[in-house]
């Protein structure tokens, strides 16, 4: 008996960046007519994260001993030869590689297929028709990175600042959207340097304009990781005048510390942040504010880390994305005076504590207000701050659709709403009002 075939598997580790481009290397397998493969898209941010891509790699290869295996992504870009001499490796691609539909023609392809990412000049537009499992989508505006932080390696995974043209952006937008998306995520590895390298240096709020301007049937966009000091002044005034811009920004932030800040060769300081938060609320006063910030990072005194703790009380940082420090072979802050791991740990809990804190405040705000909500799954989704909502007493299935809602109370560390119009939302608003 013929065994059936099997669609190519997708194990996706890391960035948004990544998600993007695990559609895009999706449907490339599946035009080459690959089944029974599994493709591991590594993520090289930290070395747990790298840890975590191998031992799924093993378990993958004992639990499917006649797949073929094919890794790729910044780990393996960046160290072909570690995952190429893995047992249960078949191919590694590099992350030029796995963006090109030939690629996936295994039977000619070499087993080691990685070029010098550094002489990548342009980002190859791919049009990505939906995201499996997702009601909002990831569309690249920008590859790699033309700065050199001290901590970061993913500058030699990813190449340098590359821009995808407008024109190609605004074309996969519509075809996502003309395929049922209502929310798009612009993403890229520093989005703030979007358009340096193209003709006539567009900025990420001109092209942003243009790109809503241009389908104006996109129900929803947000911006991934913002530079503070970066955001020129066409993103403040879109983030001012179009409501179809989610009142949510995601800072890189890394530390909230000048000296730490200035060891990591980031571009801003400790008071650009401030500025940048306190602009934004200015203009958008519900906006609601995430960050990547690092733990421990070499040097860093009991004092310097007090600085980053207090900043993110200060500023009410809600959706914290906190990483103990992670040495990285190769950069300039693995050669530094490193802090002992436990305190980078203890560290990091004490960030992501004052994180959730804050997010509880949050959300304990949003009750009595309504939101639109995303829906994602089994009346699960997002509002336009990104909090999460618990939608009950739904009539069908309504994933991927935007439902106003009532927010009527908090439940498991999500919001717990109920459709407008129904007698659940007038109960609960009832209520809600007899409390006041």
């Amino acid at each position: 008996m013929t065994k059936p075939q099997t669609d190519p598997k997708i194990v996706t580790f890391g960035c948004r960046l990544n998600t993007y481009e695990s559609e895009v290397m999706r449907q490339h397998a599946r035009e080459a007519g690959l089944s029974d493969t599994i493709i591991f898209n590594t993520c090289a941010v930290t070395t747990e994260a790298e840890r975590q891509a191998r031992q799924s790699i093993r378990k993958a290869r004992r639990n499917n001993p006649d797949a073929k295996i094919i890794v790729t992504g910044c780990a393996a870009q960046i160290n072909p030869a570690l995952y190429a001499d893995m047992e249960e490796v078949d191919h590694v691609m590099g992350n030029e590689e796995k963006l090109k539909r030939e690629s996936f023609d295994l039977g000619e392809a070499a087993s080691v297929a990685v070029n010098d990412i550094m002489e990548a000049k342009e980002t190859a537009a791919h049009l990505v028709h939906g995201f499996e499992e997702h009601t909002r989508a990831f569309v690249q505006i920008q590859q790699g990175c033309n700065h050199r932080c001290t901590f970061c390696i993913i500058p030699f995974g990813r190449g340098n600042n590359r821009s995808v043209p407008i024109g190609a952006i605004t074309e996969q937008v519509r075809l996502l959207v003309d395929n049922g998306v209502k929310e798009v995520v612009l993403t890229g590895v520093d989005i703030t340097d979007y358009g340096l390298d193209l003709p006539g240096t567009p900025t990420l709020g001109q092209m942003t304009r243009r790109l809503l301007a241009l389908v104006p049937d996109l129900k929803r966009l947000r911006l991934s990781s913002l530079d503070p000091v970066e955001i020129d002044e066409d993103t403040y005034r879109l983030f001012a005048e179009e409501p179809r811009v989610m009142p949510h920004l995601h800072i890189s932030l890394q530390a909230g510390d000048d000296m730490v800040l200035k060891r990591m060769k980031r571009r801003h300081l400790r008071k650009h942040v401030v500025e940048m938060v306190e602009r934004a609320r200015a203009l958008r006063p519900d906006v609601v504010f995430g960050a990547d910030i690092i733990a421990g990072f070499p040097t860093e005194t009991d004092e310097m880390f007090e600085n980053t703790y207090n900043l993110v009380n200060e500023l009410n940082l809600t959706y914290l994305h906190v990483f103990p420090y992670s040495e990285r072979p190769g950069t300039p802050a693995a050669k530094m005076p490193q802090v002992p791991g436990n305190i980078r740990k203890e560290r990091a809990g004490r960030l992501r504590s004052a994180g959730a804190t804050s997010e509880q405040y949050f959300l304990q705000s949003r009750i009595g207000t309504t939101a639109q909500v995303l829906i994602e799954k089994n009346g699960f989704g997002r509002s336009e701050h990104y909090a999460p909502v618990q939608v009950e007493a739904l009539e069908g299935d309504l994933s991927g659709q935007i439902v106003p809602v009532y927010i009527a109370d908090i439940h498991d560390g999500k919001l717990l709403a109920y459709p407008l119009g129904t007698q659940a939302a007038e109960e609960a608003r009832a209520k809600h009002v007899g409390h006041e």
